[in-house]
This record gives C-alpha cells, sequence and structure tokens, in this order.
C-alpha cells in the first residue's frame, strides 16, 4: 500500500566524498547526513553509526566524523549520548496519560512522529536502479506495461474520450469499474452489488475513507502488529487511540484481543487476512469466525485489507466473506499487481454505510479518474488481469526459493513461513543498526522496528522476495552483521577510538 509523502528521490548507491570537491570532506559527511535526517531517512531517535564504522565506510579519519559530528550537532540535528553514542534528535510531544481501567498492552501516543517515509519514499526511485529488498512493490520488469496501455486505448479511441475527460464522473466511482468489482469479488465466494462499491485513489484513501467516516479523534482503533508502518502514523496522525494487537501466524492474538475490547470499546479494527504484511501470514478459519465473535460482542467493524489477494488463492480465508459485509469493510487496490502510480483502488461496504463513505469521498477528493478505472475494468472483463497475475505468481515462486536459498546462505532464518511476496527475516542483531551501512552500499532494507507501532529494538526484517535474488545483497548483509558485531565487541571489551570518545560513539 503506497501512501502520501513529497517525491524526494532516495540515495543512490553511496558515492565516496571527494577530495577534489572545493567542500571539505568534513563538510561533505555533515551534509550527507543532515539530507538524511531532513528528508526522514533517518528517523528521530535513531543511532548515528560510530564513529569508527562511519570511518570505516566512508574511508575518513575519525577526526573527520568527529568533526562533521560536531557540525551536526551544531545545526541542532543530532545529540550525543554519553557512553551511548550520536541520536538523531527527538522532538518533545505530549504523552497522553493512560485512563483508568487500562489493560496491557497500553495505547500508545508516540513520543516522536512516527517514521515510514523511510520505506515511502523508496517507492519513488527511478525505473532500472538496483532492485530494492525493503521495497513493496514488483521490480518495473515484472510489470505488463503494453497490457495497460493497450487497454487504456481501447477506452479512449474516438468518441469515448470526451464523456472521460469533460466532467467530474460519478461518485461513487466509474459504472463499468464498479460492475467488473462485484464480479472479481464474487471469486472469493463474496456476493456485492455493484452499488456497495466505491472507488479511491489506492488503497491509502480506501483506509482513510473508512478511518474518517466511522471514527474521530480520540477514539480507540484496533491494529495488527506487526503492521504495514504507514498506517500506524496515519491513524495517529488523525488523533486516534492505537491499540496493537499482537499478530500470530494464525492471526491476531484472540486474548489480548478480547482484553482490549473490553477496556477500551474502539469502533474499529484494521487487518490483513490474506498475506498479512510483513509476516505474509494467513488467517486461519478457525482464528477468522472468534474475530468476527468479538467483533459483534464488542460491537466493532472490520476493516479487512486485500491489497494482496491478487496474489493469494481465491479460497483464502477472508473475514468478509465469512459476514458478508455485515461489520466488515474490504478495501484493496490495483499497485501490488499492475502499476503503483495507476492509484485505482476500492471499498466494498455494507449498504448502510456506502453513503456516509462517498460523502466523506466527496470532501476529500471529489471523484476519482474514470479513465483508468476504465481501463483496469476491461482487463478485468476479458480476464487479462487473472492470467497477468497467474504468470506473477509463477515468477514469485521461483524467486522466493532462490531468495529462501541465498538468505539462509547468509545466515539468516525466516520468523515466518515464506510465501507470498513477504520474507520476515531473522538476522540475529537489531537491524536497525544495519540500516545506514547497508544504505550507504546502495542496499535499502526496511527493519523490523518500522513495523511496530512503538519502535523498538528488532532483529528482523522485511524483503521483498522479488527484489531479494540478488546475491550481491546477502554478501553486503553479511559483511555488515559481521563489521557490526565485531564494533560491539571491541566496544565489549573497551577497545576505544584513539581520541577517547565513548567506546560505541
Amino acid at each position: 500500500m503506497d501512501r502520501h509523502i513529497d517525491k524526494a528521490p532516495p540515495p543512490s548507491p553511496a558515492s565516496a566524498l571527494s577530495r577534489d570537491s572545493d567542500r571539505t570532506l568534513t563538510e561533505q559527511l555533515a551534509q550527507r547526513f543532515a539530507d538524511r535526517i531532513r528528508q526522514n531517512w533517518l528517523a528521530p531517535g535513531s543511532r548515528l553509526p560510530s564513529v569508527r564504522e562511519c570511518a570505516k565506510t566512508h574511508h575518513v579519519s575519525s577526526y573527520t566524523v568527529v568533526a562533521a559530528y560536531d557540525q551536526l550537532q551544531a545545526q541542532g540535528l543530532i545529540e550525543a549520548r554519553s557512553q551511548r553514542g550520536y541520536y538523531v534528535r527527538q522532538t518533545p510531544r505530549a504523552v497522553a496519560e493512560p485512563t483508568p481501567g487500562d489493560t496491557r498492552p497500553h495505547p500508545f501516543q508516540p513520543s516522536t512522529p512516527i517514521d515510514a517515509t523511510t520505506l515511502i519514499r523508496g517507492l519513488f526511485h527511478e525505473p532500472g536502479a538496483r532492485p530494492m529488498p525493503g521495497l513493496g512493490t514488483l521490480p518495473p520488469a515484472w510489470l505488463d506495461v503494453g497490457m495497460l496501455g493497450s487497454a487504456l486505448r481501447r477506452v479512449t479511441q474516438g468518441d469515448k474520450l470526451l464523456p472521460l475527460t469533460l466532467h467530474y464522473g460519478e461518485p461513487a466511482g466509474d459504472a463499468r469499474f464498479r460492475r467488473a468489482m462485484s464480479m472479481r469479488l464474487s471469486e472469493y465466494q463474496l456476493k456485492v452489488d455493484a452499488d456497495q462499491i466505491i472507488t479511491t485513489l489506492g488503497a491509502t484513501q480506501a483506509l482513510d475513507l473508512v478511518t474518517r467516516t466511522l471514527l474521530q479523534a480520540g477514539d480507540a482503533v484496533l491494529v495488527d502488529e506487526p503492521a504495514w508502518p504507514v498506517e500506524y502514523a496515519r491513524l495517529t496522525q488523525l488523533g486516534l487511540r492505537v491499540l496493537p494487537v499482537p499478530r500470530g501466524p494464525e492471526g491476531p492474538d484472540l486474548d489480548i484481543l478480547n482484553k482490549l475490547a473490553k477496556a477500551h470499546s474502539p469502533k474499529l479494527y484494521v487487518t490483513v487476512s490474506v498475506l498479512h504484511n510483513p509476516t505474509s501470514a494467513m488467517l486461519s478459519p478457525g482464528h477468522a469466525h472468534q474475530v468476527l465473535r468479538l467483533a459483534e460482542t464488542h460491537n466493532f467493524h472490520i476493516l479487512e485489507d486485500d491489497i494482496y489477494g491478487f496474489l493469494a488463492p481465491a479460497h483464502a480465508t477472508r473475514l468478509c466473506v465469512l459476514d458478508k459485509l455485515q461489520r466488515t469493510i474490504m478495501v484493496g487496490s490495483f499497485s501490488k499487481i499492475l502499476t503503483p502510480s495507476w492509484r485505482v483502488g476500492y471499498i466494498a461496504a455494507p449498504p448502510q454505510l456506502v453513503e456516509r463513505i462517498t460523502n466523506t469521498k466527496l470532501l476529500t477528493s471529489l471523484t476519482t479518474p474514470p479513465m483508468l478505472e476504465q481501463a483496469i475494468a476491461l482487463c478485468l472483463e476479458q480476464g487479462l488481469l487473472r492470467r497477468f497475475s497467474e504468470r506473477v505468481t509463477q515468477q514469485l515462486d521461483a524467486a522466493r526459493a532462490r531468495t529462501v536459498q541465498l538468505a539462509r546462505q547468509a545466515g539468516c532464518s525466516f520468523a515466518a513461513e515464506p510465501q507470498g511476496l513477504f520474507g520476515w527475516v531473522d538476522t540475529g542483531m537489531d537491524t536497525e543498526r544495519l540500516t545506514i551501512p547497508m544504505l550507504d552500499a546502495g542496499w535499502l532494507i526496511a527493519p523490523g522496528a518500522l513495523f511496530h507501532a512503538q519502535r523498538r529494538p528488532s532483529t528482523l526484517m522485511r524483503i521483498n522476495f522479488a527484489s531479494s535474488q540478488d546475491a550481491k545483497f546477502w554478501k553486503a548483509l553479511q559483511a555488515q552483521r559481521k563489521r557490526a558485531t565485531a564494533s560491539a565487541s571491541s566496544a565489549r571489551f573497551g577497545t576505544s577510538t584513539s581520541l577517547g570518545w565513548p567506546r560505541d560513539s
């Protein structure tokens, strides 16, 4: 699910600092880190590489690194913590007081803005650039641009173009697309009338419209943990109380879900049943029935994100299918299977919510582009999308097999069954310590801490099987793990720099 952010390009593989530049090495290094901090590639509270690590990575002296870090401190971008190192400065924010009757885990109000832009900015990397294991989209080479171009030409040829361009279109979305989506969802055994479908600008807007319709600031909302990081950020920005529900291989922790619902009376539970992000776990039928029972008992709606549905079997367990869109609402988009840039998504809602959600849509974006919706409708009607999905799934199966082999050869293991698009990989060490060194080597990774409501150290990282087949990536990761382990060992045994700075500063 690809969501809002300014279109700043991600850093390319780090170029060496230039000794021929009219700027000193210190100034160049300080600027490199300043850019990353200002563009949120380094989140508030993130730890910078140690002086020793940074000097080795950038081929400069420890004196140069210390001087660069001094400049960053003077600019108010970082702070030094005694015997702990250098960290990106945090901006204090008020923390909500716990309410009487709270149960663990507590809802939270983060002390700093949750950083999800690190991954999002990577969405804007130039096509043809090195595949990035941390991203959530298919490689450009996998996409069928010809199919999309042909579909768009067919729905706009001759006198068909003018009606699509001279007015805003229908508030709920293009009728042809909604009919095609109704037929598509019937493949899941989900009987939904076209009038129950609302088109959106991608799945992000779909999630946002439902949330804004059903909740208001101060309301409690249940969310899987781990989960897609932008969801935590989005809900927090709306002033909602986020209640993280631990996610296991079969679904949410039912005991904690029940306790949180009883204590906080949430109005909504946001979840991914099919190929959960980041673990790719699948909701089991037994868990699904229990979740629906809890929703009825505690009177909350379920917002089911089916963004990866095209990569999974049609018969996979879905809450909306079991519930028949009573307490459930399904959202999805075509960004994961067709193209990220067309921004065509949908909401399948209970009849009594359709008008309310449509009104919210009118207040935020008026309508959605009918040309793109009709082009995708054509792909659905003629079976083009189904056949393309089958080809992609076969490619993904082969990519996954190769990636799993490379990961294990590099000394990593999998914390969840490898399936779908994502792998939940255990590296054996805090992956945030690997993020910047890997970025310097030209590889964007997705550290496990990003996928938790309260960012905390994690040995896990999410990889995209389609973008992690390069053996060079796993060799680079293995090298950085050894380097970080050696650095930690030096600090433990009292080795320090010649400057007498903190052991891991």
